[in-house]
């Protein structure tokens, strides 16, 4: 997919602010620090479209913008980061599923998992509550540069035998590199495809 165009539009303290147009909207969700800001500034070719920060927590909000004129690319705030307050996590978390349960034009969930690390009991009970809720969704295995190929196998391995556990057929995982540009063509062509199938 060409990028022509990629702007900022709104951050949104819940989803009754988010923006009215009802076109296709896409939402990159991850645990704090998985690298979020970066994969969706490579994907639209645009280093400074979502600010970067070596601080997890960064996104406190439902940030949106708009692709090509045509689609959502909604950011929302990173789960389980330890030095937000209770109250805060709380609050995120019930933010997100309002979205998550009340967004008319969500197309689809990108999970954000990181590479580096074996499976995190926070992400499987995010994957479960998206399965449980009916919610669509697909996985981007990120920062696979930062890992040899044999703790990338082994670490995704892992993921897919405790998706196994819950999950008939597993879902749809992509793997990227914010710095080398994997898994662009990939994802861009989920989403190019998935528009076309809207119709």
């Amino acid at each position: 997919m060409n990028i022509t165009s990629a702007e900022f539009i709104s951050s949104s303290p819940n989803v009754t602010l988010c923006p009215k147009d009802l076109i296709p909207e896409y939402a990159f969700i991850g645990r704090s620090n998985v690298g979020k800001s970066s994969l969706i500034n490579m994907l639209t070719e645009r280093k400074k479209l979502a600010k970067t920060s070596t601080t997890p927590g960064k996104t406190r909000l439902i940030n949106h913008f708009r692709i090509n004129d045509e689609w959502y690319l909604a950011d929302l705030p990173g789960y389980g980061y330890a030095k937000v307050s209770k109250k805060d996590r709380e609050s995120f978390a019930r933010m997100i599923r309002q979205y998550a349960t009340q967004r008319q034009n969500l197309v689809s969930f990108f999970v954000l998992v990181d590479a580096r690390h074996p499976p995190q009991q926070l992400d499987l009970d995010f994957i479960e509550w998206l399965g449980d809720s009916n919610l669509p969704f697909v996985i981007v295995y990120t920062k696979v540069d930062k890992v040899t190929q044999r703790e990338k196998s082994k670490n995704l391995s892992l993921l897919k035998d405790k998706l196994s556990e819950s999950w008939e057929e597993l879902p749809l995982i992509f793997e990227s590199s914010a710095i080398k540009g994997t898994g662009r063509d990939e994802i861009m062509g989920f989403i190019n495809a998935t528009n076309a199938n809207l119709g």
